[in-house]
């Protein structure tokens, strides 16, 4: 890493010359920096606005799921299987598939051998649960807070190896070359802002020289106003699609139940110990409102332990458990009460919540509790009985789940869209590339856990590519073009921020990014109104017109939170294209209801209609891609499996070469 300057308007900007820049600081950014100099490419640093700000370090659940391949028993498995399995959720790309597969076991040892606490039986055998979409119990955990583990183990890896870490360097546009239609666009280096010189005339503004950056910037976590994401997480994918990216299933995400005063989901023991499901409305009245929607209580309780196992909504679940997500937003959002999962008292199907009682409940409900040794007292005894720091996490956090009732909602949690990729995590532009979240490589309906595994293995196909791929090191420097380019786009960004700087002024850049996210929740989230999401796309493409002349900033210090305002508003922008691009030629589907007047209706005493789900004809992904004034949305076909060679004197040989070639390099 060198550091040089450039001049623009008279002002000294610095420039920070690398090999390869990591943009990211969770699992899959310090696992992309740890991979590239193993590899030899040292020449590397990990970019980030706030070490401990993403969403790896912040976030998890009752019992956070790591998917790989099996690795205890006698039930078999395969990586064929694993990647069958993954693609049958649709709109995954087989190729990628495949790679998440064969490179399960390499990211998953590597994380134990750096100290992340999976559990293991007595004969060192990594024993594994069933999770959603999962046929084979493939999925392990270290407890609530696994990707922090993980994040934590692959920091220290980084730091005992000496690669710098550029703490409060947050990354806002692409530098790149061609315009991607007569000739080849290409990354050339970022621009950044140092959130510790804003005040300065340069107002931050910092250049990173680097041919190939690997955006590891978690998921677009500022779209949505209700989200179980970490206030501090935002994502960064609008530079991404800004600079011609493609993006790839952006309509895809997933929703689920989350605590909202402290962002967390609950799922897994949280539902499975049956809480009670309270709402109060704007007088203080409460009442437990679940069987106000269902015939018989004890089914109600059924469809509460099922969202332990099926926690994300699901349209193809309408008849079972995502119909409490249905009903707690109807709750919410059409009637206007505060909903609260109680532990403190069992619902009033279980009366008193004597053994007797449990009788009502469907087979796998109580074999469950009963194998769990719980099938006694009140859902807080039960579920200290099952996962105590479950209990702790909150208490942590400042609520005592013996005291006080939890409340809840339903919250965007994952997306399962991003960046298009292919099998080495490259986007189409070249020198780019994604991984984590950060990538589009789940499709619609993913294992639970899966995530973890992707971005852990697209950080290595991502390192491995720029190692072995034949990419020449030890070429970038601030050659005249590309100092050029810098100082043309920095003065082009020093002039537009001086448009939204007016000291004095009352700034409206959090109040309109609220405004928009909350648009999101209402009207392009599980539930989905074509006719809003268009309007709302339309004030989003006039909004990011005259962005710097209606968006008002009064200190420099303000700056990274306008830059970030202004890739979620792209961000949402693209996703509304793809949203409605599906609604019209899908109706409703995975994550989402399309609304229609006179559609189906979802359950008595609830005015939601929806549109059926139309036949895709394939296995399809939906492709994003900028177009003049907005983006553009269509399905394609996905890429197929590919069929793999094994014949070993092939792939040795093979394999050679591509050393032989990194070697060169």
């Amino acid at each position: 890493m060198t550091n040089s300057s450039i001049t623009v308007n008279g002002l000294a900007v610095p420039v920070i010359t690398l090999d390869t820049a990591v943009v990211g600081s969770g699992c899959a950014g310090f696992n992309a920096a740890d991979w590239l100099y193993a590899f030899g490419r040292t020449d590397v640093a990990v970019v980030t606005e706030g070490v401990s700000m993403g969403t790896s370090r912040n976030t998890g659940s009752d019992k956070q799921t790591y998917y790989k391949l099996s690795l205890s028993g006698g039930g078999g498995d395969s990586v064929a299987s694993m990647a069958d399995d993954l693609f049958a959720g649709g709109g995954v790309n087989g190729d990628t598939a495949r790679s998440e597969a064969a490179g399960s076991v390499r990211s998953f040892i590597k994380l134990c051998n750096l100290g992340v606490p999976f559990p293991a039986n007595e004969y060192g055998e990594y024993v594994g649960y069933k999770t959603d979409h999962d046929p084979r119990a493939r999925a392990t955990s270290a407890g609530p807070l696994t990707s922090r583990m993980m994040t934590e183990a692959l920091e220290r890896a980084v730091k005992d190896k000496g690669i710098p870490i550029l703490d409060g360097l947050m990354a806002f546009q692409l530098l790149t070359s061609g315009n991607g239609e007569n000739s080849e666009n290409s990354v050339q280096g970022l621009l950044c802002l140092d959130k510790a010189s804003l005040a300065e005339p340069s107002r931050g503004l910092t250049v990173v020289r680097a041919r190939q950056v690997i955006l590891a910037t978690g998921g677009p976590a500022g779209c949505y106003a209700r989200s179980v994401y970490p206030e501090s997480q935002t994502g960064m994918s609008g530079m991404a699609l800004e600079a011609g990216a493609e993006g790839a299933n952006l309509q895809e995400w997933q929703y689920g139940l989350a605590s909202l005063k402290f962002r967390w989901n609950v799922s897994g023991t949280y539902q499975q110990v049956l809480p009670r499901y309270i709402s109060v409305d704007e007088n203080g009245v409460e009442r437990e409102f679940l069987t106000d929607y269902f015939d018989d209580s004890y089914r109600a309780m059924d469809m509460v332990f099922l969202k332990g196992y099926q926690w994300p909504f699901d349209t193809n679940k309408l008849g079972g458990s995502s119909l409490i997500d249905v009903i707690v937003h109807h709750e919410t959002a059409t009637l206007g009460r505060r909903v609260y999962m109680d532990f403190r008292r069992n619902p009033s199907a279980l009366g008193g919540g004597l053994e007797r009682d449990f009788d009502g409940l469907g087979e796998e409900a109580r074999r469950y509790l009963t194998n769990s040794g719980a099938l006694f007292g009140v859902p807080i005894e039960r579920l200290e009985a099952m996962n105590r720091p479950a209990i702790d996490l909150y208490k942590e956090h400042g609520i005592d789940l013996y005291a006080e009732p939890l409340e809840v909602g339903v919250c965007a949690q994952h997306h399962n869209g991003g960046l298009a990729v292919d099998a080495n995590w490259r986007t189409s532009i070249r020198g780019l590339y994604a991984a984590g979240e950060a990538a589009g490589t789940f499709g619609t309906s993913r294992p639970g856990g899966s995530a973890l595994n992707s971005g852990q293995v697209g950080a290595l196909r991502a390192a491995e590519h720029i190692a072995y791929g034949g990419t020449p090191r030890g070429d970038t420097d601030a050659d005249a073009d590309f100092i050029a380019l810098a100082a043309r786009e920095a003065e082009k960004w020093l002039q537009n921020t001086q448009k939204s700087l007016r000291p004095g002024a009352e700034s409206n850049i959090l109040s309109e990014r609220r405004a928009m996210s909350a648009e999101m929740s209402r009207c392009a989230g599980h539930l989905r109104d074509a006719e809003a999401m268009s309007g709302l796309e339309r004030r989003l493409a006039r909004t990011l017109v005259n962005f710097y002349e209606y968006m008002v900033v009064a200190d420099a210090r303000e700056l990274p939170e306008l830059m970030k305002t202004r890739d979620i508003f792209i961000t949402q922008l693209a996703a509304l294209s793809a949203m409605r691009k599906a609604a019209s030629e899908t109706g409703s589907r995975g994550s989402a209801l399309v609304i229609q007047d006179d559609g189906i209706p979802v359950l008595k005493g609830i005015p939601v209609r929806y549109q059926p789900q139309k036949a895709l004809g394939g296995n399809m992904r939906m492709a994003t891609r900028r177009e003049e004034g907005g983006f553009a949305s269509r399905f394609e076909p996905v890429r197929p499996i590919p069929q793999a060679n094994e014949w070993f004197e092939t792939v040795w040989s093979e394999y050679r070469k591509r050393m032989a070639l990194a070697e060169k390099s």
